[in-house]
């Protein structure tokens, strides 16, 4: 079965890693989320082949997670996140403490400061009810309306 044959399971975790889930789409949303806006910018900091490249940047701006636009100042096109690009923060960040705690024997190679209080920025999975800290097994998966209506 091909990566893309996924994109109509009923699945929330698998419908977004098709569109997500390969290295270049990521590093390419990491140094979005950096400033990095033009396609020769992101093809020199990555070393990433033009082709591959461009094959990501259609993609993610076919999902709605980039648009490319006008720049501001001059007459060259920029990527820029979305409100949907913006809200895979937490993703990236998920990766990133899970990273820093299982390969970086050295210590963290970057924060990520707040802004107003210079704590450090971590994803924290808590229940919407109680909002008591959860892991994997705390959680009982069930039944949504995605499913409910097919009957499954």
């Amino acid at each position: 079965m091909r990566y893309e044959e996924h994109a109509d399971e009923f699945c929330s975790i698998t419908r977004p890693l098709v569109v997500l889930g390969d290295r270049w789409t990521l590093l390419i949303l990491k140094h979005s989320f950096a400033g990095v806006r033009r396609f020769n910018a992101f093809a020199s900091s990555l070393g990433i082949s033009r082709s591959r490249l461009q094959n990501r940047l259609d993609r993610l701006v076919e999902h709605g997670i980039l648009v490319k636009q006008k720049a501001d100042q001059g007459a060259h096109e920029e990527y820029r996140l979305t409100e949907k690009g913006l809200d895979i923060y937490p993703v990236l960040m998920a990766l990133r403490d899970w990273g820093d705690t299982y390969m970086a024997p050295d210590g963290p190679p970057v924060h990520y400061r707040h802004h107003d209080c210079t704590g450090e920025a971590h994803v924290r999975l808590e229940c919407d009810h109680c909002r008591q800290p959860m892991t994997a097994r705390d959680v009982t998966p069930e039944v949504g309306p995605g499913l409910a209506v097919l009957g499954l």
